[in-house]
């Protein structure tokens, strides 16, 4: 992957990751608790899309809604008490979509232990204008080895996200041909 400093699409400048890097934290309380008594799954899930979305914004400079969320995935449970730390960033951009990865961390409110990875998960946005229609987003420039591991892992999963999609409603049309209506 090259550094671009404008988009092959249109001149539209690069941002660099660290432009919209953010971390959202968050305490939990007996509210986000599921009938385990540890936090809800939905709980977290909503921390990440808040951070992935305020991430896609701000790299895109304007709205942005969530596409898909990929590979979920809860490494460990977060409990009552846990500050929770939501860690985002844009790993790839297209024309006008965006692949922000997600870490989440936890730690005791009230120790002073490390926070641990509780959580990752990949998002994609798109970038919308002020009628819900697709707009151009920045490329965005990976800054470290690090960023640009991401990159090529986001081209990855991209292209493993259309295959998909692609031999799904290839499996629906040869089934529909076939009289199947499901």
């Amino acid at each position: 992957m090259t550094d671009q400093a404008t988009s092959p699409e249109s001149d539209v400048p690069g941002k660099p990751t660290s432009a919209s890097r953010t971390t959202l934290s968050h305490i939990m309380t007996h509210g986000d608790t599921n009938l385990l008594g540890t936090v809800h799954g939905g709980v977290i899930m909503k921390l990440v899309d808040d951070a992935a979305g305020a991430v896609a914004g701000r790299h895109s400079g304007g709205p942005a809604v969530t596409a898909s969320m990929d590979e979920m995935a809860f490494l460990e449970p977060v409990r009552v008490g846990d500050l929770v730390h939501v860690k985002a960033q844009v790993n790839w951009t297209g024309r006008s979509s965006m692949e922000v990865g997600v870490r989440v961390l936890a730690e005791r409110w009230n120790e002073s232990t490390p926070a641990q990875q509780v959580g990752s998960a990949y998002l994609v946005f798109a970038a919308v204008d002020a009628d819900g229609k697709p707009r151009t987003v920045p490329p965005v420039l990976p800054e470290t080895d690090r960023d640009r591991r991401r990159y090529q892992e986001a081209q990855i999963r991209r292209t493993h996200r259309l295959a998909r999609r692609r031999a799904i409603k290839e499996l629906r049309e040869a089934r529909a041909a076939e009289g199947f209506d499901d």
